[in-house]
């Protein structure tokens, strides 16, 4: 690998490629489990509502802990807390797939979320310190479509793997890759600056923890366990006292873990708001579509698949193309005309009824992947270009934390709002006289059609986010004001 050291080009690339594997694995285990699930439940003997826990530990540690991975990185370098994470998904997968219990299971996709946590909040951070302004956007495009391809190809893999091995296949597939991975990253990557002697902000750590995860765990299980529930409300009381406490640690301390001043940056702050926006809306349509194919539309899993392949599909073409045209042109016009495009494509299919075409459905959802892909390189590229060296950890743990969290709020906000709906629709059909099957699927397609309104309403809301952030200047990669297309 020294070859790879010495040629500064071929470095870049080849540092890329070591990032883009990392961020491969940790969505595509987050997709390739949901597909087991019957499974595993079966051969634990476990109820629903406690294997529920195999996928929301992972999704739980990872969105809490983001931040933290961020500013360790920025510490004492964000190559050693890459390798760490590589290392500690690859045993937390081994110990997955030896699980002899349900309780050891989750305690295992703990272990795994946190080093897949370690990967994705410091991938972008060393991808942007490695490429030059004038390139970052293509190079954050082609790990946006890594991540596509993950969401994509999961299900599928997954589906071959359970079929073929068993679940506990889909854990053993990690090892190899994780293997060569540790290795590949350990001889490509540099070493960067550490700025050892700053403290690690440990109060502002545990509190961030506890105020996102009783956030995360009350947004996920509120419609489950009821919004009124004593443990849901103590779980929202708990995640206001510990933010408040956060915020007020963070401005006040000598050396917090989170600088909140990036939020001064309009870039910066508007830039996540919108990528917020965006997850939220994206994450209506994988929530809720799978069960109007396959309740309503009587699809088998593997044609459904198919069907939802279709965004995260062109996401993996349009990415790259969006990244590398937001070098030349800027990042402003093609996010805010991908947010339009998308909030285009959750109209179109709050459009869709009980016998809507087949093509016609592929075709909205093609036209939603359009606008996401369109979207998020530039916006990335423009979220990362306005953080200072030496806040590169926090800033690019701040945009996956924003993505994660997007996740959770998206599958809350539209379910939510579908179960709100249902019984309405169903009252008034029933009026007119539908009933039986008939009465379920119109109803279950009326409240689809108001959730995804919703969707359309916040990535409408993002076009105005994404449009008012401004452009001019930005806080280069280097700390130092530079001139932007932002």
């Amino acid at each position: 690998m020294s070859f790879f050291r010495m040629n500064e080009e071929n470095y870049k690339w080849w540092a890329l490629a070591a990032i883009a594997l990392g961020t491969f694995m940790g969505p595509l285990d987050g997709s390739i489990v949901n597909i087991a699930l019957p499974s595993i439940s079966s051969y634990f003997h476990a109820p629903l509502p406690l294997v529920e826990w195999v996928v929301m530990s992972y999704l739980l540690i990872i969105s809490s802990l983001l931040l933290t991975y961020g500013r360790l990185g920025d510490m004492y370098g964000h190559k050693p807390v890459y390798l760490a994470g590589f290392v500690i998904f690859t045993l937390g997968s081994a110990l997955c797939g030896f699980a002899p219990a349900i309780g050891f299971l989750i305690g295992a996709r703990v272990l795994q979320a946190v080093g897949a946590g370690m990967m994705m909040a410091i991938g972008p951070a060393i991808v942007t310190s490695i490429f030059p302004p004038h390139l970052r956007g293509r190079a954050l495009g082609l790990n946006g479509s890594v991540v596509a391809s993950a969401l994509a190809f999961g299900p599928t893999i997954g589906g071959f793997l359970l079929g073929q091995f068993g679940w506990r296949a889909i854990f053993f597939v990690n090892l190899p890759i994780g293997v060569i991975g540790t290795i590949w990253a350990a001889r490509v990557l540099r070493r960067d600056r550490r700025l050892s002697r700053q403290r690690f902000d440990i109060p502002g750590a545990v509190t961030l923890f506890a105020g996102l995860m009783s956030l995360l765990l009350a947004l996920s299980h509120g419609e489950e366990w009821g919004w009124r529930s004593p443990a849901i409300i103590i779980s929202l009381v708990l995640a206001v006292v510990f933010l408040a406490l956060f915020i007020r640690l963070e401005l006040t301390g000598a050396e917090p873990m989170m600088d909140l001043r990036l939020f001064r940056i309009r870039l910066f702050a508007a830039a996540n708001a919108t990528s917020l926006l965006n997850f939220m809306a994206q994450f209506s349509i994988t929530f809720l579509m799978p069960f109007y194919l396959e309740q309503v539309r009587r699809l088998d899993p593997a044609h459904a698949g198919l069907v939802l392949s279709a965004p995260p599909f062109l996401i993996l073409f349009v990415a790259p193309l969006s990244g590398t045209l937001s070098d030349r042109i800027g990042s402003r016009l093609l996010s805010s005309l991908g947010m339009a495009i998308t909030a285009a494509g959750m109209f179109w299919l709050s459009r869709v009824d009980v016998q809507t075409p087949y093509p016609i459905i592929i075709a909205g959802m093609f036209v939603f992947g359009l606008g996401t892909g369109l979207f998020q390189a530039p916006n990335n590229s423009a979220i990362m270009g306005s953080v200072p060296r030496n806040r590169l950890g926090v800033g690019s743990g701040t945009l996956a934390s924003m993505r994660n969290i997007g996740m959770v709020l998206g599958i809350a906000l539209s379910g939510a709002v579908f179960s709100g709906r249902l019984p309405l629709h169903s009252a008034l059909l029933r009026a007119q006289g539908y009933r039986g099957e008939a009465l379920a699927a119109h109803a279950f397609v009326g409240a689809l059609n108001d959730a995804y309104l919703v969707g359309a309403a916040l990535a409408a809301l993002g076009v105005i986010t994404s449009l008012v952030r401004g452009g001019g200047t930005a806080a280069g990669p280097a700390g130092v004001p530079v001139e932007g297309k932002n």
